[in-house]
């Protein structure tokens, strides 16, 4: 399974990058995917070879942004291949170590993963 980080700049790279330094190796099964010149059809496109016949899981920035445009619109023919919106470090580390899990129950487990990793600490008063 793989998973494609879709996202603006060089956001991908940078959360690839930093699951690279945590998980060694098993970061390989993270695809980055940048919007840089891109318009969405040209990232549908590159998504459609990215995913095709294999198990997948398409992660993007932002739930309206031009990244997750193209994605829904790749996977809307892939029934096999969910697109989780607000990816974040937590998300990738929990999916690059449960990669035999099917799409769907790693797509469902990081999204859980996401929201209990927010916390808001207050600050001390004075």
């Amino acid at each position: 399974m793989i998973g494609v980080v879709v996202a603006h700049g060089a956001m991908a790279d940078g959360l690839i990058s930093a699951v690279r330094r945590i998980a060694g190796g098993q970061a390989d099964a993270l695809v980055p995917l940048s919007n840089d010149g891109a318009d969405p059809e040209q990232l549908k496109s590159r998504l459609d070879e990215l995913v095709a016949d294999r198990p997948a899981v398409v992660f993007t920035d932002l739930a309206a942004g031009s990244c997750t445009l193209a994605a829904r619109l790749a996977c809307r023919e892939c029934s096999h291949v969910p697109v989780v919106t607000g990816v974040n470090l937590p998300m990738l580390l929990d999916f690059v170590f449960h990669l035999e899990d099917s799409p769907t129950e790693v797509a469902q487990r990081v999204a859980g993963k996401a929201v209990d990793g927010v916390r808001v600490t207050a600050p001390a008063h004075s």
